[in-house]
């Protein structure tokens, strides 16, 4: 008996990396397959909106805060077992740009605004030591990664064993 086929459904977002000191400023995100952990702000480009467009409107979105963009850091991806049964998905197929952000005003909103797609459950410094895999997204996961190396992966890392957790 062969194995049903992954369908994949592919999600481009754009994220940023805004740190202070050790810590990090993340989400805690409300929905999809990262619920009830700490996220990276940022996600969905918008249909005429540019990647850098993105990041920031998200930031304001989820955040409170207004960043401006220091420098692209690259790009990874992530396939996460999630199934999408509007769209007939076994797995998202996550590209994620990350950005380096420096915070440049605003009110951190520990509960942001709701809107339709709203997912940020609201925002926080979290210390990177104290971010494992066990509460954080891949994304996040990755930052910290970053932090201490100063890289990104090249290859594309596959999450068969994914857990969602509630939040």
């Amino acid at each position: 008996m062969t194995e049903p086929k992954e369908v994949w459904h592919r999600h481009l977002g754009a994220y940023g990396i805004c740190l202070r000191q050790e810590d990090l400023l993340v989400i805690r995100k409300g929905g999809g397959p990262y619920i009830g952990r700490y996220d990276l702000p940022g996600g969905t480009v918008e249909e005429h909106e540019t990647l850098n467009d993105a990041v920031i409107r998200e930031f304001v979105e989820e955040t409170g805060l207004k960043v401006r963009i220091e420098r692209n850091l690259g790009v990874c991806d992530y396939i996460v077992p999630y199934a999408l049964r509007k769209k007939g998905t076994s797995h998202i197929h996550h590209v994620a740009v990350f950005y380096l952000v420096q915070e440049l005003g605003g009110v951190l909103a520990p509960k942001p605004d709701p809107f339709d797609g709203q997912d940020s459950l609201g925002a926080l410094w979290v210390s990177t030591r104290d971010i494992t895999e066990d509460n954080a997204s891949p994304l996040v996961v990755q930052a910290v990664e970053w932090i201490k190396q100063g890289q990104l992966p090249v290859e594309s890392k596959r999450l068969d064993d994914w857990v969602v957790i509630s939040s």
